[in-house]
Formats: structure tokens, sequence, C-alpha cells
């Protein structure tokens, strides 16, 4: 395999609209706004872009029509649809296009509609024979269930759960563009209203519309735009099922897996990790992903994040927008993870800011805890 490590970078990144938009707004309008903030971001032009990666939900042949939207033929297109992890997949999927010259720019790109129009309406869920007889809420009923399995074996508590959702908003409430505007406590967590024993409202993600951009190139070209790069370092990907009822282990991802071919791929170890952002669609989504990416051992996530050790001001910065749980959650959150990430690398965020962050973890969840993929991108210090 080729040595891909820092030769592509993400050069821009945008959000469309966020929170509840317009009415009669289309997942290809909020492609378009995020697309072209991003290339005024960075000093591009439209022609400029040869390469587009791109997945949603809501329309089946989503690369034909950005195409028609945004008026461009890319020379090369690619619509893999792993759920809210699809994005970091399509990072690793643009760097090999890059390296192979089926393009130089690549825009990878997404939008949602799911608040405006009704979650149900922007995912439509497929008939699942093997556990639809049983009537589960979806997805909150899976992830309940993988967070049910960790209170037993770590005796991980709806406390340390808590946690989780009360960095979010610390960090949220640095974030102008976040859509969540007041303070959170524990007890706020623990007595809001039930949604999948044990997970309550405030352990489960926002529904917001939204999408975003990113413009990514070569390391060469990267050089002379307008922002400093973050480059990608590493990547990897995994997929352990479809169903939760066929998940291997309800207490271990596959971010294991994905998590050790991008610190191979990048050189790297988790200590050398400054800032962490991470698909929270539910707040055992995080505290998986902290444990399986190795920033501590199985069992101990609640005493990671316990007395705000990811909070603004904690041992480890996590989720610094805000999150799926207080910032935004159109539907497939993982490119809005990526933004962040590679934001922080370029020392855009503001109050937010983490000092020294040369080296960010961005970490995608597809499916219910189904895809995992993780991409770990750099300062030009890191090369």
């Amino acid at each position: 395999m080729a040595d891909l490590r820092g030769k592509t970078a993400i050069v821009a990144t945008a959000e469309s609209d966020l929170g509840l938009v317009e009415p009669d707004t289309t997942i290809f309008d909020l492609i378009g706004q995020a697309t072209h903030r991003a290339l005024e971001n960075c000093g591009l032009e439209l022609s400029d872009i040869d390469g587009l990666f791109i997945s949603t939900s809501q329309s089946r042949m989503v690369a034909m029509g950005v195409c028609e939207y945004l008026g461009f033929a890319p020379r090369y297109f690619d619509s893999t649809q792993i759920g809210g992890s699809s994005f970091m997949a399509h990072i690793t999927h643009a760097q090999a296009a890059i390296h192979a010259g089926l393009c130089e720019v690549a825009l990878i790109t997404y939008g949602s509609t799911q608040r405006s129009v009704s979650r149900a309406a922007a995912s439509a869920r497929e008939l699942n024979p093997y556990e639809d007889p049983y009537r589960p809420m979806m997805p909150p009923s899976a992830y309940a269930l993988a967070t049910s399995r960790h209170m037993h074996e770590y005796g991980t508590t709806r406390e340390h759960l808590a946690e989780i959702a009360v960095a979010a908003r610390k960090w949220a409430l640095m974030n102008p563009l976040a859509w969540e505007k007041e303070p959170l406590t524990i007890d706020d967590v623990l007595n809001a209203r039930m949604i999948s024993h044990p997970l309550t409202v405030r352990d489960c993600c926002l529904v917001t519309d939204g999408g975003g951009a990113i413009i990514m190139t070569t390391a060469e070209r990267a050089k002379d735009l307008k922002l400093k790069p973050a480059y990608v370092l590493g990547s990897g990907e995994h997929i352990t099922h479809q169903n939760i009822s066929s998940m291997p282990n309800f207490t271990h991802t596959g971010a294991i897996e994905s998590g050790k071919r991008a610190y191979a791929t990048a050189g790297l170890k988790p200590s050398d990790v400054n800032v962490a952002t991470l698909y929270d669609a539910f707040t055992i989504c995080t505290l998986l992903f902290l444990e399986d990416l190795g920033f501590c051992a199985k069992g101990e996530g609640g005493a990671f994040v316990a007395d705000g050790g990811i909070a603004p001001g904690g041992r480890f910065p996590v989720n610094t927008n805000g999150g799926g749980l207080s910032y935004c959650h159109p539907g497939m959150y993982g490119l809005l993870v990526l933004i962040e990430a590679a934001r922080q690398i370029q020392g855009v965020c503001g109050p937010r800011q983490v000092d020294g962050a040369d080296v960010a973890l961005a970490h995608g969840n597809g499916g219910v805890l189904s895809s995992q993929c993780t991409v770990l991108l750099g300062s030009a210090a890191t090369l």
C-alpha cells in the first residue's frame, strides 16, 4: 500500500444553514450553500472541483442530483453510503483518488432536512424481519441495549453518561452556531423524559436540519490557499454488522479495528492526539469510542468522563463544537465531526480552540454501532 500520510489536506470547511431551515429548502440547497461557503473559505472556484464524494438518506441518486444542482461534471465521484461514518470513508477514498490522479480537488458534502420533513420521512427504515416483530424504538432501543450491557459489565452509571451530555453542552455554549443555548446539569439529564431505558432525551442527539462541505486537495496545492491545511495523516474503516441483534459484542465496537488502522497509517498512538471529535448520536457512543480508540481502558470510560473529564478545562477535550448532543445533528452527522476536527487543526475555533492542537482524531459511526471509520488530521508540525 502506498504511503499516503500527509499527501492530502483539508483546505476548507463550511456548514450550511443549521437548525430549522426556511420552508421548502431542499437538501440540494443546503449542499449548495455549504459548497459555495467552503469555496469562498479557501479561494477556489467551483470549476476547480473535479471529485465529488456525497452521501445522504434523502436521495437515491444523490451524486447526479448534486452535479445537476451545482452545474458541474466532476471527473470522479463516489456515493458510498454506510450511515453517519460515510464521510470518514470518503476522506480515505478521496485520498486514494487524488493519489491515483483520478481527481485533484475533492468536494465532500452532505445535506439533510430531517427536522423540517420529520426524521421518519428523511430516514425511512428498511423492513427488518429479525427485530421488527419485537417493535423496538429505533435507533434509541439499539443504543439503550448497548448502554445497559456496558452498565451491567463495568458498573457504568447514568451519572457517567450524564457527564457526557453536560460536557457537550458546555462546549456548545462556546459555539455561536450550536442549537442548544441553555446550560445543562447532571440532574437535568437524569430527570429528563425517558426515551428508551436507561437513555433519557438528553442522552439522545438533536434532530436538526443542516449540512456541510469539506474541500480536500494535494499537500502541494494546499500550501497556496488561504487557510492553514489540515493534513490527512491516517484513516481506518471497519464494519461489524448491520442489525444490533447481530452485533458481536455490545460493549466492543468496530472502532477498535478502525482506530488501529488509523493509528498505524498515521504512525501515531492515542497519547499523541490533542483533541477528539467523536460521533455522539447517544451518550454511550462517546464512552464506547473513548475506550475503543485507546484513550482509556475498556470499562474505564465512566471514570474518564467523570468530574468534567471531557468538558472545557478537563483532562481531554472531546466534541469541542458541542457534538450531536448540543450543536447539531442533521441525521448522518459524520461530516460535521470532521469539520470540527479540521478547524481545530487550522486554529479557527475561537473561544473553544484547543491550545497546541496539532493532532485531531475524528471518528464516525454508522447504523446502530455498525460501521466505524476513524481519521487522524495533523498540522504541518506533524509531517
